[in-house]
């Protein structure tokens, strides 16, 4: 049976598939990831043959072109110069379909670059600076936590407190969604990587690497008088509205690490004044409700990459295949 359950506070329920399991906080215990996606259909429910996670989506096309200064520091053929067609997903995170679009949770943008070579890559970003776990173990907590009294259809207040006191990596996420009203349109928000990765050019030289997309529309939140009236699901519609009108483009800014800089934790930003450059320009001139859209089977899984960019040993991206394997088996299956 599908169940709806109540929009719940997400407290930084970001970028990942899913995490969970029972009540108890276990901080030496390996986190799997079919607990992870059992944990986040406890506190959603399930929605047969839909996500665990950022159910709630939009689908977009277009074309990223990148340029020769980012070909400097990869050999990736997303920065050949040539147009590299694209299928886009934004999203609201959790896994409840009826979330209001007003909600100060994340939003994504998952893009799939359909290569010459006929290979894949894929990036998962969030409209965060940085993630609100530090390792799996954080995010599987975060929904032990919010699992659902069954008297009140709410999370324990006390739970929320012990795992707020216990899980200071998740501070800096929650703070900024507290001080930032939601976007008015996906047109109007950046987006960040979150994780390092490495660019790797000739000679198989690598660079330590972050990366965000930015609007060439300007960034732009709701106001709090427009957060009280704005509705439900204006997301959709203003960003099919926006491509009607022509391209909507976020500039691809990558900024690159130095000695000393946090590779493997996405809860820590980078120091600002680091070296900065354009590399390459996403255009998308078309959008649809993901429903029988280009985007909707599509596994998101940032890990889907190819020559040119490499990973890092962030554990909470190493993660994300698996998590997403899991869901996305659900998905096919039908259940």
């Amino acid at each position: 049976m599908t169940m709806h359950k109540k929009t719940l506070p997400l407290y930084s329920l970001a970028g990942l598939i899913a995490l969970g399991g029972p009540a108890a906080f276990a901080a030496d215990q390996e986190v799997s990831a079919p607990e992870v996606v059992s944990a986040i259909e406890g506190v959603f429910g399930v929605n047969k043959g839909e996500r665990r996670n950022h159910i709630k989506g939009v689908c977009a096309l277009g074309e990223f072109v990148g340029t020769t200064e980012a070909a400097a520091y990869s050999r990736s053929e997303l920065f050949s110069g040539k147009p590299i067609p694209v299928v886009a997903r934004f999203s609201v995170t959790g896994g409840n379909p009826k979330v209001p679009d007003t909600a100060k949770n994340v939003r994504g943008m998952a893009l799939q670059f359909q290569l010459r070579s006929g290979a894949a890559h894929q990036m998962a970003m969030l409209n965060t600076p940085m993630f609100g776990a530090a390792t799996p173990q954080t995010f599987l907590d975060l929904m032990r936590a919010l699992q659902p009294d069954p008297a009140t259809g709410k999370p324990d207040p006390e739970k929320m407190k012990a795992f707020k006191a216990s899980h200071p990596d998740n501070l800096a996420q929650s703070e900024y969604l507290a001080a930032n009203n939601p976007p008015v349109s996906y047109a109007n928000s950046a987006f960040w990587g979150i994780h390092t990765f490495k660019f790797v050019g000739k000679g198989d030289k690598t660079t330590l690497v972050r990366w965000r997309f930015v609007p060439q529309d300007g960034e732009k939140r709701l106001s709090d008088d427009e957060l009280k009236t704005a509705g439900a699901n204006f997301l959709e519609p203003a960003l099919i509205s926006r491509t009607q009108q022509g391209p909507v483009r976020w500039d691809m800014l990558v900024t690159i690490g130095q000695p000393g800089d946090p590779e493997d934790n996405p809860t820590l930003p980078w120091p600002a004044g680091r070296k900065e450059f354009k590399a390459g320009t996403l255009s998308l001139s078309a959008a649809m409700p993901q429903k029988g859209g280009a985007c909707e089977a599509i596994n998101y899984d940032p890990l889907v990459m190819t020559d040119g960019i490499a990973p890092t040993d962030d554990p909470v991206l190493k993660f994300r295949s698996p998590a997403y394997a899991v869901s996305f088996g659900k998905r096919l299956s039908g259940n």
